[in-house]
């Protein structure tokens, strides 16, 4: 029987997460490994410095498990412990509240991490996130409201992956939603925009005028239009970002005569 294998970085009890099982819960047997709370821009963050707990919890009658630790631990533990070794037919990361566009954003974030460590253990996997809505978390009913259509969306992505797999030379898919999708919501299948926020640090001082500082950023006016950042932002449309786990540069010859040349020095050249 086809099996999912379901994490987030809002933590196990995260309504988005759950809107999404109920999408997915008659396309096989999901098992939801989840934080015990929230890890957003936790990243790869494997936990190695202190235990890892897991505890069973019922959600709606339905059983999942609360991990003491980030979404990377989660599939490894899912994996490993709780699925006994036995691969899933896929690992489904999400839907987070908020999205993961830009190398910026996905190279913080826990949910795409969740979809990174199953890639790394050879496991098709997809991450889901939406543009966060103003005001508190929205309820479960309220995610399936006002993405309904692209719940259906990403219903027919898990499927056709489960049963097809990925293309060659992708590892996952980070797929992303406008705050809304609707029947004319676009699809586009686009490349990572290379930043979304313009960094600063601010600084403020505490009580005993010691200095301490808040990590923020504003959002950049303009993006390429082939980009994530583009299609969700500006065309409000859900994007499809094929990844592949090679983030190395070019091994054109030029490039690597280039840096071996620089690297080995005058000393080496013509032996």
């Amino acid at each position: 029987m086809a099996s999912i294998l379901m994490t987030n970085d809002d933590g196990v009890m995260s309504p988005g997460l759950w809107a999404l099982r109920k999408t997915l819960s008659n396309l096989g047997e999901i098992v939801i490994v989840a934080p015990d709370g929230p890890r957003s821009a936790t990243s790869m963050s494997l936990t190695f410095h202190k235990p890892l707990r897991i505890n069973r919890v019922s959600i709606e009658r339905t059983e999942a498990f609360s991990v003491s630790g980030n979404p990377a631990d989660c599939v490894s533990l899912g994996i490993n412990q709780i699925l006994k070794g036995k691969k899933p037919s896929i690992v489904v990361s999400g839907m987070n509240e908020g999205d993961n566009t830009s190398a910026q954003s996905v190279f913080a974030s826990g949910t795409v991490a969740g979809a990174i460590q199953a890639s790394i253990m050879g496991i098709p996997a997809v991450a889901f996130s939406t543009v966060a809505s103003e005001g508190n978390q929205p309820s479960q009913d309220e995610y399936e409201s006002r993405l309904r259509k692209g719940f259906e969306v990403a219903r027919r992505i898990v499927k056709w992956v489960m049963s097809e797999g990925l293309p060659r030379r992708v590892d996952f898919l980070n797929v992303n939603f406008p705050s809304h999708v609707g029947e004319q919501t676009p699809i586009r299948v686009t490349k990572l925009a290379r930043r979304r926020y313009d960094d600063f640090v601010v600084e403020r001082l505490d009580p005993r005028e010691v200095p301490y500082y808040w990590q923020t950023g504003s959002v950049l006016s303009s993006t390429d239009k082939d980009t994530d950042v583009y299609a969700v932002h500006v065309e409000r449309a859900i994007s499809i970002t094929p990844m592949s786990l090679d983030i190395s540069a070019s091994m054109d010859p030029v490039v690597v005569k280039k840096i071996l040349t620089q690297v080995k020095g005058r000393s080496s050249r013509g032996r």
